[in-house]
């Protein structure tokens, strides 16, 4: 499980940059932004490959289906690709060989001449634990509504232990309630019909909250270019009735992130049981299963932990400190 930042570069074929490579100005529009279509991706999977991040934001799936409510754009900074989040006003941790502090904060100064905030998020721990001279620059927290949660593969596979042994009890009690139950694999073809099960979910609950409505939106946008964005996901069917599915692509060499997964609370066991599938469907193939972020929800932080997660990455949240004049 590596993270992009302080990498040394053993590659031989640099990541794409294009022509502009500081697209940061300082004048109103600075951004002259970049969008995540699907002609995007080679570019940002080659960035993902050259310094794989830890933080399943920036997984080119999520980029491209959120990207209607977080209005992402683009753009390169001395060599390094450079995300922003319009909804937060914040930008990503550039993903490229690591910016000095002070390289950082002359990013932060450029976007707040632009009428941006200057703030940075998703900065890895391992970047706030090498550069000791940071907190001259920014004010620096951690951001733990924004942790992603990490699994070893085989162990959400296997669920050994007393801590996942309720976990295991409702597999089987799914098993023997649903003994003609069958596991689909998602494609072209028929995630429509995923589609359709996620909005009879929705049309069941007696409100939905907005966050339900963003996610319902983002999962269109996935299975509306399933094969474009080289994405995988299994569905649960008990006889020819979906129970659950699970949507999943790889975010690095080692880890796949899953970026959907619901299931019919009227099928007992059926959450536990397409995590379980997921995990064993992925073994072999990823050491690693991010489950990605709880958002600061209570329900869906007790969820996540109670899988035991193998590591809990936390990222920091950079404010400049502006007052300061360097050089």
């Amino acid at each position: 499980m590596i993270c992009h930042s302080h990498q040394s570069a053993s590659y031989t074929t640099p990541p794409m940059v294009g022509n502009g490579v500081d697209a940061l100005q300082s004048e109103p529009n600075i951004l002259k932004p970049g969008k995540f279509d699907l002609e995007t991706r080679p570019l940002i999977l080659d960035f993902l490959s050259h310094y794989p991040p830890c933080s399943c934001e920036y997984n080119f799936v999520n980029l491209f289906c959120w990207q209607n409510l977080y209005r992402y754009s683009w753009f390169f900074y001395k060599d390094n690709l450079v995300i922003h989040d319009d909804r937060s006003q914040a930008l990503f941790m550039p993903l490229g060989e690591d910016l000095e502090p002070e390289e950082l904060f002359a990013l932060s100064k450029k976007a707040v001449a632009a009428g941006l905030s200057g703030s940075i998020g998703l900065v890895p721990e391992s970047y706030v634990a090498i550069w000791q001279d940071l907190d001259r620059y920014f004010s620096i927290t951690s951001d733990r509504d924004a942790a992603d949660y990490v699994y070893l593969t085989e162990e959400l596979a296997a669920l050994k232990g007393n801590k996942l042994h309720k976990k295991k009890n409702l597999i089987s009690q799914f098993k023997r309630a649903y003994p003609d139950y069958s596991i689909i694999p998602i494609n072209d073809e028929n995630c429509k019909d995923v589609m359709q099960f996620e909005q009879r979910l929705l049309a069941g609950r007696p409100s939905v909250p907005r966050s339900l409505l963003d996610e319902s939106d983002a999962m269109a946008m996935a299975f509306s270019h399933w094969n474009d964005l080289g994405l995988s996901g299994l569905m649960l069917l008990v006889k020819d009735e979906i129970a659950a599915f699970a949507v999943f692509s790889p975010l690095s060499s080692d880890t796949w992130g899953v970026h959907f997964e619901k299931s019919d609370v009227s099928f007992k066991g059926a959450a536990q049981m397409i995590n379980y599938e997921t995990a064993g469907f992925l073994k072999g193939t990823t050491r690693y299963i991010n489950r990605e972020q709880d958002l600061g929800i209570p329900g869906l932080r007790r969820a996540k932990l109670s899988y035991v997660p193998h590591a809990l990455i936390e990222p920091y949240f950079l404010v400049p400190k502006l007052e300061l004049k360097f050089h």
